[in-house]
């Protein structure tokens, strides 16, 4: 369900508070989920510029091609009453923007551009503004996306318990003599059947690509005796996303270890979302992961952070991390997924999407954390 019209003018609002406390003049923004949460639309960078200008001291304009102004129709834009500033293929977006941004009087000398902005706009921008300092818009907006507000808890909700579904139906797909090609084909289908509009990554690995934390798909075959970790999310029509991974094995794991192993990973999973608080540290968190696997001897096989940011980006602020003093508070949701890789032979995550409580901490993903033996 799209947020009402007053959740967008207290997000520009803040916004551009915001802005000034930072010591910027504006903010300039590109499509991408930043201009998503500000204004509800998203649309995509092309070669032609659609740019929101948000003053610290004045209304803001979007600057959008005229072949691109029908596609705002029916969105909260014009509901807004946003200024659109239209311009052809003859004219210069990037001098339309400079011309936007000198209406306040003052000049602007410092600039917050979109992380996501193609270098080819913020080049064009940096070569019509020469006298701007341009910094990251992040800046601003990372401070303010990493806060949810209730509808934004509610939808990761409803992403979490999506991707669920799909963890759910596993079973059915994980069978051996199947390629993960094949499986990750399945499982990216039932991603949008259970509520998505698209998968936006599928990690099936099996045997010794389960040890490698971005392996996608193989042609490998499933064979007995596997350990298999799928890693799978994508965005819900909201724009909200969901990120969960459990760890399968194909009937008893071929390897030894992996079932003492697991349990190693099973226990630093729960202390990490346990140790989840107002006013505890990210890197806390992450050191309270670390902690149990390291006292059994595999720290130097948990080789990532702990968790990430999540909401209209699947990676955002704020990251579990060595050295990351950010304190916690309530709204804020990432994921917890240690993780223990033995290159070569087998590796396991458990992932889960929390979010801060006024007291705590919730999980959004329920599915049983235990490695699932499956039939064989």
């Amino acid at each position: 369900m799209p947020a009402p019209l007053e959740t967008f003018t207290a997000r520009l609002a803040r916004t551009r508070d915001a802005t000034r406390v930072a010591g910027l003049d504006a903010l300039l923004i590109t499509p991408s989920p930043d201009l998503r949460y500000l204004l509800g639309v998203a649309g995509a960078s092309h070669e032609r510029l659609t740019c929101l200008v948000l003053p610290a001291d004045g209304d803001p304009v979007l600057v959008v091609p005229a072949l691109e102004r029908p596609g705002l129709d029916g969105t909260p834009v014009l509901a807004l009453g946003l200024e659109i500033a239209e311009w052809t293929d003859e004219q210069d977006p990037y001098a339309l923007v400079t011309a936007v941004l000198r209406r306040a009087g003052s000049p602007v000398t410092r600039a917050g551009v979109g992380d996501a902005m193609p270098a080819a706009h913020v080049l064009a921008l940096r070569d019509a503004q020469p006298a701007c300092e341009q910094k990251l818009a992040s800046t601003v907006l990372a401070q303010l996306r990493m806060r949810k507000d209730s509808a934004e808890i509610a939808a990761l909700t409803v992403a979490g318990e999506a991707i669920d579904r799909v963890h759910a139906r596993m079973g059915k797909w994980l069978r051996i003599g199947r390629t993960e090609a094949q499986v990750a084909a399945d499982v990216a289908a039932a991603i949008v059947e259970e509520g998505h509009t698209s998968a936006a990554f599928v990690i099936v690995g099996s045997g010794p690509n389960g040890a490698s934390p971005h392996h996608d798909v193989s042609t490998r075959v499933l064979a007995p005796g596997d350990v298999v970790v799928v890693d799978i999310g994508g965005p819900t029509p909201d724009g909200y996303f969901s990120d969960c991974t459990r760890t399968y094995s194909l009937g008893e794991p071929a390897d030894a270890d992996a079932a003492a192993g697991y349990a190693v990973l099973q226990a630093a999973q729960d202390a990490a979302v346990a140790a989840v608080a107002p006013g505890v540290t990210a890197e806390q968190v992450d050191a309270a992961a670390r902690m149990p696997i390291t006292n059994a001897g595999f720290g130097e096989r948990f080789i990532h952070r702990t968790g990430h940011g999540i909401g209209l980006d699947v990676h955002e602020q704020p990251y579990i991390v060595a050295g990351n003093d950010l304190v916690l508070e309530p709204g804020m949701a990432f994921s917890i997924e240690p993780g223990i890789y033995f290159r070569g032979h087998w590796g396991a995550r458990i992932e889960d999407i929390v979010v801060v409580t006024d007291s705590g901490v919730t999980r959004l993903n329920h599915r049983p954390r235990d490695l699932a033996i499956l039939p064989v």
